[in-house]
């Protein structure tokens, strides 16, 4: 298939409210990433664009959020304000800051585990999930470089140490999706705490939470542990990079019964390995495996639907821990595989965004333009 991926995001990103509904959610933070990404690695400003117009459509005149509320305590919604920080900094608007001074207010007094992390959400009391890192830490850390606030980045690399030693599974050096503090879940294993399986999303949302908090956090020895942790995370998972380039939605069981390469995780995946590559202490050839994962996506998942529009598919669109709706979510690996795939979910297009912009940033992208865009 020959596509342009800068008009397809430029397509994707005009229509973005055809996606979604009104309320500010971390989706919306999906893509403002996606777009900060495009406006910084090739300088256009239609990128920009289209982030003050969305991102103006959330945010009102004192910086209060459509549809939020800091009691909900969903670790999720904290997301966006790594793009009202952004924004705040190129325009001098201040409603921007003042919506970014909100969701810092919300990680004041957001519930915790005894151990530190912050719990997934008030309605998942004591647990940690890998999503909820992406979700708060990078940007906690970069709301401490604005607001000069040093302690909160401590805060951020000590969260990031302890969820990554509570989640860590030592018999397959991966991390698992969710730990739940209290052994309540039917999740749960009672001895460690630890849901089932190993998901190729969550794994994606820890990578790239990791490369985006070293890269927010001043150097110093703690930092150097994360970024060990995450040489030791991208190593095992190129051993588990299928031939063409993707992952598998269960990252790491290819006989599973109806397993399949999941497109959010290879993008989230591509763009950490290429991000990598740049940070120090870290190796530029990471960067191999992030293009061979680009290119699996490009040849692979970039497809026309049935009214001839060309779409990114194999996106798993929602997949969690527990619930409360009678369709419990035990977190076995079977259960990954019964949740519903949409093409064109933002959770895998944002991510390809990102991905696509370290391509371009790494001056690779005129020598490869016909791997990328054929």
């Amino acid at each position: 298939m020959n596509i342009n991926l800068p008009d397809y995001f430029d397509a994707y990103a005009r229509d973005y409210s055809l996606y979604k509904g009104g309320a500010s959610c971390y989706e919306d933070g999906c893509l403002y990433r996606g777009l900060i990404m495009l406006h910084e690695a090739t300088g256009e400003e239609r990128w920009f664009r289209h982030l003050k117009r969305l991102a103006d459509a959330q945010v009102g005149p004192n910086g209060e959020l459509a549809g939020y509320t800091v009691d909900e305590y969903n670790i999720d919604n904290v997301l966006p304000g790594r793009a009202f920080l952004y924004l705040a900094g190129r325009t001098g608007d201040d409603r921007y800051r003042k919506a970014a001074d909100l969701l810092a207010k919300q990680l004041e007094t957001h519930p915790r585990i005894e151990a530190g992390p912050h719990w997934h959400k008030l309605r998942y009391p004591h647990q940690v999930w890998l999503d909820g890192l992406y979700m708060a830490l990078p940007f906690k850390a970069e709301y401490a470089a604005a607001a000069r606030q040093s302690r909160l980045a401590e805060q951020a690399l000590g969260e990031m140490l302890t969820a990554l030693r509570l989640t860590e599974d030592k018999d397959t050096n991966l991390y698992r999706h969710g730990y739940d503090e209290s052994r309540q879940q039917k999740w749960a294993d009672p001895a460690t705490g630890l849901s089932p399986a190993h998901w190729g999303r969550s794994l994606g949302w820890l990578a790239m939470a990791l490369v985006d908090l070293i890269d927010a956090l001043p150097p110093g020895a703690s930092t150097n542990q994360l970024s060990a942790r995450l040489l030791s995370l991208l190593l095992r998972l190129q051993e588990l990079q299928l031939p063409d380039g993707r992952w598998l939605q269960v990252i790491d069981q290819p006989e599973l019964a109806g397993n399949y390469a999941e497109s959010s995780a290879t993008a989230m995946l591509a763009y950490a390995y290429m991000k990598a590559a740049r940070l120090p202490g870290l190796s530029p050839a990471l960067a191999d495996t992030g293009q061979k994962a680009l290119d699996g996506l490009m040849t692979n998942a970039m497809i026309k639907n049935a009214d001839g529009r060309t779409v990114l598919g194999n996106i798993c669109c929602v997949a969690g821990l527990g619930g409360f709706d009678g369709n419990y979510r035990d977190g076995t690996p079977e259960y990954y595989l019964t949740e519903v795939l949409r093409d064109d979910d933002i959770k895998g297009v944002a991510p390809l965004m990102m991905a696509y912009s370290e391509f371009v940033s790494a001056g690779d992208a005129m020598a490869g333009q016909d791997r990328i865009t054929a």
